[in-house]
């Protein structure tokens, strides 16, 4: 994730003889705001001098104007930085400055995001599924659905609504239950398998293993394969974080689902 989240630091200081705050003078003379923008990259670095970008008046209009690197980035070039963030995160973007946010109103980013996403979908099925032909697009972004509401909402959907809104989405296409079956069960385990090590995956996954079974008609109720990878890679890739009382949880409910289960699932 390129940028994990913006932050907007805004001080207002008040000064006797000045209605519009306190202003600071640099060696030049030129006075600035104590307005700025911290932008926190995934690694913890912060851009900016002592983490604030600082915004210089023009007095002539009485208008910020922003000195910063990136405040003078076009918008083309805003709009390439934008779309490889996570769209959970737009919101939070559009609410910095005006001219993000009229960056938002406009078509350009849209478009840009629509064709970034159709690109990433085809690669997606050619590179992972090796499709090739009219239902290579969907089976991408189907598969980029599915990880991204695992991977970024702490509280996704039951595992149930997202295995049958992919299996709408094949029918939906014209494709028979038997082949929507099939290539929803192939997407589900392409995603389980992509998914970082983290704690987060470590509890959607364990959350998976714990949903009770719910009957549902052929071919909505998830697949055999599927539901042995939630458990595979929970006792295999995830042991070590799982507490006495959590891990005899998940094995009891694997004994009920399979009979018999691999000795390497055994043992606290």
């Amino acid at each position: 994730m390129m940028m994990v989240a913006i932050i907007v630091q805004c001080q207002d200081w008040v000064d006797k003889g000045e209605e519009e705050g306190e202003k600071v003078e640099d060696s030049t003379g030129t006075r600035k705001d104590k307005i700025g923008i911290v932008l926190k990259s995934e690694d913890g670095s912060v851009n900016g001098v002592d983490g604030r970008l600082l915004m210089s008046d023009n007095v002539d209009n009485n208008t910020k104007v922003d000195y910063t690197p990136f405040g003078k980035l076009p918008d083309h070039l805003l709009v390439e930085i934008f779309v490889r963030v996570p769209v959970s995160e737009w919101a939070q973007i559009s609410c910095v400055k005006r001219q993000w946010a009229n960056v938002f109103r406009g078509e350009c980013l849209w478009q840009a995001a629509l064709t970034r996403t159709r690109y990433t979908a085809l690669c997606v099925s050619k590179r992972i599924f090796a499709l090739d032909g009219e239902i290579d697009e969907i089976v991408g972004h189907a598969y980029l659905f599915l990880k991204e509401q695992l991977e970024f909402f702490d509280m996704p959907s039951t595992s149930s609504i997202l295995h049958g809104t992919i299996i709408d989405q094949f029918i939906a296409c014209g494709k028979s239950r038997d082949i929507a079956h099939e290539l929803a069960s192939q997407i589900w385990l392409a995603v389980l398998d992509n998914l970082e090590d983290n704690e987060h995956t470590f509890l959607i996954l364990k959350r998976l293993a714990l949903e009770g079974d719910v009957f549902l008609p052929y071919p909505y109720t998830k697949s055999i394969k599927v539901q042995w990878k939630v458990f595979e890679k929970l006792f295999t890739d995830f042991r070590d974080c799982f507490n006495r009382v959590d891990y005899y949880d998940v094995l009891g409910c694997a004994k009920n689902k399979f009979e018999p289960i691999p000795s390497a699932w055994l043992g606290y």
